[in-house]
């Protein structure tokens, strides 16, 4: 039997989890270390998930089956693809730079000078050991739910997430909060409501269409069903693949999230600390868009292909309609918030293209857009905890004061608004010219959304960046080392990447080639052929 590689990667963080958890609660700091230390380890079994993966080899590698629930054809299942592998690695590596950045975010409120002494005084105490190990627990079911072959065993976990996010959103909400503190509560309580009520119903409908697949193919498993489609041996007619393709990318589509079922999204980002919004965008609503590879296109060709103008009006909407509201908010939270419903338009334009341009620049995107967003949110979680306020107008001439500060949030909008030379350009360039190869009225509509990013990134950091030192942020202290140590390695990996993607779509087009020929398509030929 050979080791279970990829079962061991996710059950470190859950190990993790009830670790940290269990600290003593006068032992705050060591639950800290001991969180950062069990991510670290994650990471590590994550490089050599990588480094073990071939990307010439079988489309599922590293694979393990387990007998589960034998009277309902459950089994627990695991095995990696390039796509797989790809956002496998992005979850590990956030992670230690999630907390990392969330260091201070669930330690007590500190009593002010003159204030009451800190053993009588009424605050919300925030403990330490179970932010950071719900933030573990998180990660174990990202990994696992990008590991999962079985879709009845990937259910469980995309339902199963959303319990430790819900508590993160409502539990621990962001301190630099405009009003009371019983508002500020009443709005992460709705936040985080909302989130849950918006995936729980995304799931339901999924869950029935789960139970609808198994009546029609006899098994959960993702490999048979495939095989018995591409054998022909699975009659599945044509209303009822359609009726299942639905119901699985609904589910999807909240998660990922797509407009119009996105308006969860600003609310928990917003109120969520700036490492927990990381979670949200960067790390669990890409299960959303991977699951729309992995099962739609795989499990139902024919219904994706049926459904595809449908969704690309929608990802377009999302493209310039995110970017729209962006420009308008006055939240630096809600303004990233918006913007990555953008991204995902992108990332859902590419998939629908049926293109192998667009599908791998969906991929890179995926990625890409994890590592940007990391980058952007978390320096601006930095900014916000410095000035306690959320609001663009309570800034101006930061760079003068706290240059690093500002020079770091820089790059990381730059990469937002895909900046040639920085990873997200090309995940972007390939997205438009897999989407132009097939579909151009929709690839020429999607550039709108270049402009219009370039508009929201640069207005912001005119905003709060340049200008006139105001008196509020006259003595706001630059970059911090722990806080360096959070952004440089993601600055790093965005030029990194940017210049050299090789390695990345080496993994990740194996895997978009097995995804075209599930749904039968070949890339378009060029009109005008080249001269000999």
């Amino acid at each position: 039997m050979s080791f279970p590689l990829l079962t061991v990667t996710a059950a470190l963080p859950a190990i993790g989890a009830i670790a940290t958890a269990a600290v003593p609660a006068a032992g705050r700091t060591a639950a800290k270390w001991l969180a950062l230390l069990f991510s670290l380890g994650t990471l590590v079994l994550a490089a050599v998930v990588l480094v073990r993966f071939e990307p010439g080899g079988d489309r599922y590698q590293l694979t393990e089956s387990h007998a589960w629930i034998k009277d309902f054809g459950v089994r627990y299942e695991l095995g990696v693809d390039g796509i797989g592998v790809a956002l496998l690695a992005l979850t590990a590596l956030l992670i230690p730079f999630v907390i990392l950045a969330g260091w201070h975010d669930a330690d007590p409120s500190p009593a002010s000078a003159g204030d009451t002494p800190v053993e009588t005084k009424k605050y919300r105490w925030r403990p330490t050991q179970g932010f950071f190990a719900l933030i573990l627990a998180v990660e174990a079911m990202v990994i696992l739910s990008f590991e999962a072959t079985d879709v009845f065993l990937f259910y469980i976990l995309f339902e199963a997430m959303l319990i430790p996010m819900y508590f993160l959103i409502g539990g621990f909400g962001d301190r630099a909060h405009a009003g009371s503190d019983e508002n500020a509560s009443a709005q992460r309580s709705y936040a985080a409501v909302k989130f849950l009520l918006y995936n729980l119903v995304g799931g339901l409908i999924m869950l029935a269409a789960v139970i609808g697949l198994y009546v029609v193919a006899g098994s959960f498993s993702l490999n048979e069903i495939a095989e018995a489609r591409a054998a022909g041996t699975l009659d599945m007619a044509t209303n009822t693949e359609r009726l299942l393709f639905l119901g699985f990318f609904f589910a999807f589509a909240v998660k990922a999230p797509l407009w119009p079922l996105h308006t969860w999204l600003p609310n928990a980002m917003g109120e969520a600390t700036a490492p927990v919004a990381v979670l949200i965008t960067a790390v669990v609503d890409k299960v959303g868009t991977f699951a729309m590879l992995r099962y739609c296109l795989q499990l139902f060709p024919e219904a994706s292909k049926w459904a595809t103008p449908v969704i690309l009006v929608l990802a377009l909407i999302s493209i310039v309609y995110g970017a729209l509201l962006a420009v308008g908010q006055r939240d630096i939270k809600r303004l990233v918030a918006y913007a990555s419903i953008s991204h995902f338009g992108f990332i859902i334009l590419g998939i629908f293209a049926m293109t192998s341009q667009g599908q791998s620049g969906a991929t890179l995107y995926m990625v890409n857009h994890g590592i940007s967003t990391a980058a952007l949110m978390l320096v601006a979680g930095f900014l916000i905890s410095r000035r306690g306020s959320r609001l663009i107008a309570d800034y101006g001439g930061v760079q003068k004061v706290a240059p690093v500060l500002a020079g770091t949030f820089l790059i990381g909008g730059l990469a937002t608004l895909s900046l040639p030379g920085l990873a997200p350009f090309v995940s972007e360039f390939l997205v438009l010219v897999g989407t132009f190869a097939r579909y151009p009225v929709a690839g020429i509509i999607a550039t709108f959304g270049i402009v219009l990013a370039a508009l929201y990134t640069l207005v912001l950091y005119q905003r709060t960046m340049t200008g006139p030192v105001k008196a509020e942020v006259r003595g706001m202290p630059d970059l911090k080392v722990r806080e360096l140590a959070v952004v440089a390695p993601l600055i790093a990996l965005l030029l990194f990447l940017g210049v050299f993607p090789k390695p990345l779509t080496d993994i990740v087009n194996p895997a978009v080639e097995h995804t075209m020929s599930d749904v039968q398509k070949k890339d378009p030929k060029p009109e005008v052929e080249a001269a000999k």
